[in-house]
């Protein structure tokens, strides 16, 4: 198969959070588990040569190789139908089919988190990795597949690393590690204490604790929840009565009581800051309505953020990102020109071997036949060689394409066309 037709192979069939409901792609979901074999019977089923399932809350989609992409491509929505059952709905078509250039384009935008719900997330390029690595160990990747994700992840960096597509946090737990890093630098060697048991709550300290803060500390109105919580941080538990005690070793303070009265007060956490001896704290209030005292802020190395902050650093960012998509939109352009270029001149490889081979048959034999009379040699090899070039470039004026013809040698060839000596008869 020549290179050019590689691209032509390529296809790619699914369903997004922008043509489906999450229903559905719950329905589709494949596990990683599970994914060898579902690979399997759809390669049979739409005659796939190779293929991945790349499988995420935003996507299912199926990305392979195939003599008839086209057909395959409609194969394969009909069994992604069939995999979603009931779920399948009755109107419209929620399943997308790319092929060729634009499927190219497709895997390199979404490898670049540039199709995702959110622009410029992380997660996409790790599980788009580990997709092609569960079906290349399952035997379902050959060379051609591989060096197209490989071409990918190289698109992903440049985008990366070239653009500013993924820069600053657009999630309230991501917005509250940036504003934790700016007050303190690096989080590790510090400890964390949430108050209350509920989500969000739980979410940030999880999402701090994951950047390196030490320890985290649960105290919350019902023991056995904060129990529960702590379990799942791998935090040690506190009584709730005691939270001003607990806050002592604070260095950020999570809350998310969900209750309806203050959790920190101004006055509390001014003989918490005394007792400190003035080293700062930082005070996360994700609970709705909030848990700590706004006037909190007047203290000095106190530092309040409250849920309605992060969300606003969170919108500020995610509008940052999109801004700069454009950017990062140019560079997958790029890329697939150069895959694309890349692939076209692999295919004129065989041709520049023919060539080499037919000059070099040709040389071996004005060798043979004339031995070491070099004008004589060099003479007869010119007129061997372009014997053939001549006929054909004789046969191609006749049919009206010399125009052509001169354009391609020019394009090959240094040429001077001002006549010099007539031309001599060609010796074969």
């Amino acid at each position: 198969m020549s290179a050019p037709d590689l691209i032509s192979r390529l296809v790619i069939a699914g369903a997004n959070h922008r043509t489906s409901p999450l229903s559905l792609r719950d329905a589709l979901f494949v596990e990683d588990m599970e994914a060898p074999t579902q690979l399997a019977a759809w390669r049979a089923a739409s005659e796939l040569s190779s293929a991945v399932v790349l499988s995420t809350c935003d996507r299912v989609e199926v990305i392979g190789l195939a003599e008839h992409p086209e057909a395959s491509g409609r194969l394969l929505c009909q069994a992604l139908f069939e995999r979603a059952g009931d779920k399948a709905p009755r109107g419209g078509h929620p399943f997308y089919v790319h092929t060729a250039d634009t499927a190219l384009k497709h895997l390199f935008a979404v490898s670049s988190s540039l199709d995702s719900m959110v622009v410029g997330e992380p997660q996409i390029l790790g599980q788009v990795k580990a997709a092609h690595q569960v079906a290349k160990e399952a035997g379902h990747v050959d060379a051609d597949l591989d060096g197209l994700f490989q071409a990918a992840y190289a698109c992903a960096k440049r985008v990366r690393t070239e653009t500013a597509v993924a820069e600053g946090p657009v999630s309230v737990a991501t917005a509250a590690i940036q504003v934790a890093s700016d007050l303190f630098g690096e989080l590790t060697g510090l400890n964390g204490l949430l108050l209350g048991a509920g989500e969000m709550g739980e979410l940030v300290a999880e999402s701090l604790k994951s950047r390196g803060l030490a320890q985290f500390t649960v105290a919350a109105p019902r023991e056995t929840r904060a129990r529960d919580v702590a379990r799942r941080l791998g935090a040690h538990v506190a009584e709730f009565e005691a939270r001003e005690e607990a806050m002592l070793g604070a260095d950020v303070v999570v809350c998310c009581t969900g209750g309806r009265h203050l959790v920190v007060s101004e006055e509390g956490l001014r003989q918490v800051l005394r007792r400190r001896r003035q080293r700062p704290i930082f005070l996360i209030d994700v609970s709705l309505p909030g848990d700590v005292e706004p006037t909190v802020e007047r203290l000095d190395n106190a530092f309040l953020y409250a849920l309605e902050d992060l969300e606003r650093i969170a919108e500020q960012n995610r509008g940052r990102r999109e801004a700069n998509a454009q950017a990062a939109w140019t560079v997958v352009e790029q890329e697939v020109a150069e895959v694309l270029k890349s692939r076209r001149q692999r295919g004129a490889v065989p041709l520049i071997v023919g060539l080499r081979g037919h000059f070099e048959a040709e040389r071996r034999r004005v060798l043979a036949e004339l031995g070491d009379d070099a004008e004589r040699t060099t003479e007869r090899l010119i007129q061997r060689l372009l014997h053939g070039p001549s006929e054909g470039l004789r046969q191609l004026a006749e049919e009206g394409f010399e125009a052509e013809a001169r354009a391609l040698l020019r394009r090959l060839f240094p040429l001077d066309e001002t006549p010099s000596d007539p031309e001599s008869p060609p010796d074969r």
